[in-house]
């Protein structure tokens, strides 16, 4: 009779710790490639792009925002494009293929990110060959082009079905083809290149990373699990399910059929999943005090959030539950205070709201945090505790 082993037991503090190290915010990643980083973290979400190049930076001790941008669009080791959720991330170009594959086979639905085109009321639906035709001409894409020439080239492409004014979008009303935009993305057909003045501007992958080609569904499938976990586990299936914005039963489904390469842990009682022999875990106690970005992976991905976010923190780092609104303060590995910025000239005013009492190292560790924002940033940077009035992001 086969020796029945103990699945490992784990504590809510080593688990801390672990994500801290792996999200290089224990340490700085000193020396680790920009890719690595946004590969290591699953994607930096870059809705507010500078909060995505802010969220590098505070894992690089060397890094400044214009290395940020040379990554991007002179070497290209970067790009920005459509990720977990379906919503704009910087990711490393050589995962793009295991995005894209990844994405393209998870189950669209009426609630999820992108939201299904075909499932919309009629009159503003896209047939499933409307959105053929669209992504058609957008993986011919070959210069970079704004949207309100993508409008004209869809337009002009597929008919004038695709203009009927249907998507209300900041006070007006966008043209109809523009609701496979992010399917379009999401399958490969485009990605985005360098901003045009204050203008966004598209291109298809293909031309814009010589060699692009979407990996095989199931593959990528498995590959964004194994980073997923790496990165956030210990994790559940509904845990990874709403990072994803994927059906849970789905995912339940892709963690069983994955069931010999995981390997089931305890958690305080609970049961999650890691990476099988993935199980070593620092000795060390999760330590120091870390100013976050809006949308930063590590407050977006690790769960549970009631852990994450204790107590006022709920109240006011959260927004309906949701992750990433604010910009957070960690306080050994925990949410334990908003902050904001604003820019006065090349001024840098930094306001900290924590909801605790602070000691004379953490508030000194929290300076440096500063210095190291004013430095990524090329400003002056004034630290000052007070209250936070700024509401969540969108």
């Amino acid at each position: 009779m086969p020796a029945i082993t103990e699945r490992p037991r784990l504590t809510w503090t080593e688990i801390c710790a672990r994500r801290l190290e792996r999200h290089g915010l224990s340490a700085s990643l000193e020396g680790i490639p920009f890719a690595q980083v946004a590969s290591t973290l699953c994607g930096i979400h870059a809705q507010v792009m500078s909060a995505a190049e802010l969220s590098i930076g505070l894992r690089t001790a060397a890094a400044k925002r214009e290395h940020i941008h040379d990554a991007l669009w002179s070497e290209r080791s970067l790009v920005k494009a459509f990720g977990p959720r379906g919503t704009v991330h910087l990711l490393a170009s050589e995962d793009l293929p295991m995005w894209t594959g990844a994405l393209t086979a998870i189950p669209l639905s009426s609630g999820s990110t992108p939201r299904d085109p075909t499932s919309l009321p009629e009159g503003v639906r896209l047939t499933p060959e409307q959105i053929e035709e669209v992504i058609e001409v957008l993986s011919a894409v070959r210069t970079e082009m704004t949207v309100d020439e993508l409008d004209e080239a869809v337009i002009g492409a597929t008919g004038s079905w695709a203009a009927d004014p249907v998507m209300p979008a900041f006070g007006g009303m966008w043209p109809r083809w523009r609701l496979a935009l992010a399917i379009a993305g999401i399958r490969g057909a485009l990605c985005y290149g360098p901003n045009r003045g204050r203008k966004v501007t598209y291109i298809s992958p293909k031309r814009h990373l010589p060699g692009f080609r979407t990996m095989d569904g199931h593959t990528a499938l498995i590959q964004v699990v194994k980073h997923y976990l790496y990165a956030y586990g210990p994790a559940t299936s509904q845990q990874f399910a709403k990072w994803l914005n994927a059906p849970p039963r789905w995912a339940a489904e892709l963690f069983s059929a994955m069931a010999d390469e995981l390997q089931e842990v305890d958690v305080d009682g609970d049961t999650a999943w890691v990476l099988s022999g993935d199980t070593l875990f620092p000795s060390t106690e999760p330590r120091g005090v870390r100013l976050l970005p809006y949308f930063d992976a590590y407050t977006v991905g690790c769960h549970p959030r009631d852990r994450l976010f204790p107590g006022v923190a709920a109240k006011r780092a959260l927004s309906g539950g949701q992750a990433g609104n604010f910009p957070v303060m960690l306080l050994d590995g925990v949410v334990a205070g908003v902050w904001n910025l604003r820019k006065s000239s090349r001024n840098l005013l930094i306001t900290v709201e924590p909801f605790g009492n602070l000691t004379a190292m953490q508030r000194r560790e929290l300076n440096d945090q500063a210095e190291r924002i004013g430095y990524f940033l090329g400003g002056q940077p004034q630290l000052t505790f007070g209250r936070v009035g700024t509401g969540a992001h969108a």
